[in-house]
C-alpha cells in the first residue's frame, strides 16, 4: 500500500477519492484550503486511523512541501473550476491551476516523490474539429482562461516528467456528477427550481450537447490508469460514450422532480463567453486498460439530484 497525498481534498471529486483510497488500506494525507472544500465531506475519513488532514493552500510553497514530505503518490485535484466567471478574475485560472499545479510539481521533485495523477479537464479542447475527440486531436483555439491554465499545467506535467524522471496520468475529465457535487448545471437547476418551482432559467438556447460521467466511474478509471502506466507522462480522456443536450437534461431533472416549470432561455448557443456548446471525447485509450463506465448520463443526473434532495445544507453553501 501507498502513501497518498491529495490536493483539494475536501472537494467533490478528491473526497470521493480519498474513501476510495482508504478503504483500499492506503495512507492517505488529504490537502486543502477550505475555500470552496467541504469538511463534512470528510467525515467518513477521518474516521480511519490513516487518514490526516492539513489545512493549506498550494500557493503556499513552504506547508505545501511540509504536508507532502513522505509521500509516494499524489492526487492533484485543487483548482479553481469556475469556468463561467473566469474572465472576470483572469488571474484566478493562472495562479490556482498553473502556478499551483508548479508548486505541486517541485514539492515534489524536493521531496523526492515520483508519481503524481493530475485532474485537466476536456476543455482544453476548445471547440473540438474532431468528436468524438482523441487524446491526440490537434488543438484549436483555447476559449476559456480555465482550459487554458490546465493547459498549461500538463504542459509542465509533461516537462517535469521528462526532466526530472517522473511519471504523471493526466485525466482530461467531462463533467463529473454524483454525490458531493456542488457545481454545475444540475447543481444550478435543482437549486433554481427549489427556490421557484415555476419558472428555470437557462444560459444558452438548450441545444448544447455535453458529456456527464459519475465520479464513481471516474474514480475507477483513474485508479485503473495508475495503475498501469504507459509512459513517463499519459493523458487519458475520461467520459462516457454519450452525450445529452441540456433541454433532454433539464426534462430528466423536472421529470424527476414532479415539475413543469416554464423554460426561459438566455445567451444564445453557448451561453457564457468560452461555454464549447458540444462536448464528447473518445475514450477508448482509458477503456483499452479494462476500464468501462457502469452509469448512463440519465442514471447519474438522478443520483445527483437524489443526493442534493437528502443534502439540502450543500444549496445554503454556495
Amino acid at each position: 500500500m501507498s502513501k497518498v497525498f491529495v490536493t483539494g481534498a475536501a472537494g467533490f471529486i478528491a473526497s470521493n477519492l480519498v474513501d476510495r483510497l482508504l478503504s483500499l488500506g492506503h495512507d492517505v494525507v488529504g490537502y486543502d484550503n477550505l475555500s470552496t472544500g467541504q469538511m463534512e465531506f470528510l467525515l467518513h475519513a477521518r474516521d480511519y486511523s490513516n487518514f490526516r488532514f492539513h489545512q493549506g493552500d498550494v500557493l503556499d510553497f513552504p506547508a505545501l512541501c511540509s504536508a507532502l514530505d513522505g509521500s509516494e503518490l499524489v492526487f492533484h485535484l485543487a483548482a479553481n473550476a469556475d469556468v463561467r466567471f473566469g474572465l472576470q478574475h483572469p488571474r484566478r485560472d493562472l495562479e490556482q491551476n498553473t502556478i499551483g499545479t508548479w508548486n505541486v510539481l517541485e514539492a515534489m521533485r524536493q521531496k523526492g516523490v515520483r508519481r503524481l495523477g493530475f485532474a485537466s479537464t476536456g476543455s482544453v479542447y476548445g471547440e473540438a474539429v474532431v468528436v468524438p475527440t482523441p487524446e491526440d486531436c490537434p488543438f484549436p483555439v483555447q476559449t476559456s482562461l480555465y482550459g487554458a491554465s490546465k493547459l498549461a499545467g500538463e504542459g509542465l506535467i509533461q516537462a517535469y516528467c521528462e526532466g526530472y524522471e517522473m511519471q504523471a496520468c493526466i485525466f482530461r475529465f467531462v463533467s463529473i456528477l454524483g454525490e458531493r457535487y456542488t457545481h454545475g448545471h444540475v447543481f444550478d437547476f435543482y437549486k433554481q427550481l427549489v427556490e421557484h418551482p415555476e419558472v428555470l432559467y437557462v444560459l444558452g438556447d438548450g441545444t448544447q450537447r455535453k458529456s456527464y460521467l459519475h465520479v464513481g466511474d471516474c474514480i475507477d478509471a483513474m485508479l485503473t490508469a495508475i495503475d498501469h502506466p504507459q509512459r513517463k507522462s499519459s493523458v487519458f480522456n475520461l467520459g462516457v460514450d454519450e452525450d445529452c443536450r441540456v433541454s433532454d437534461s433539464i426534462a430528466c431533472i423536472t421529470e424527476y422532480l414532479g415539475l413543469r416549470p416554464r423554460i426561459e432561455y438566455s445567451g444564445g448557443a453557448r451561453g457564457w463567453i468560452g461555454d464549447n456548446p458540444f462536448i464528447l471525447l473518445d475514450t477508448q485509450r482509458i477503456r483499452s486498460l479494462g476500464w468501462a463506465s457502469r452509469l448512463t448520463i440519465r442514471e447519474s443526473v438522478q443520483r445527483t439530484l437524489r443526493y442534493l434532495s437528502e443534502n439540502q445544507w450543500v444549496l445554503d453553501r454556495r
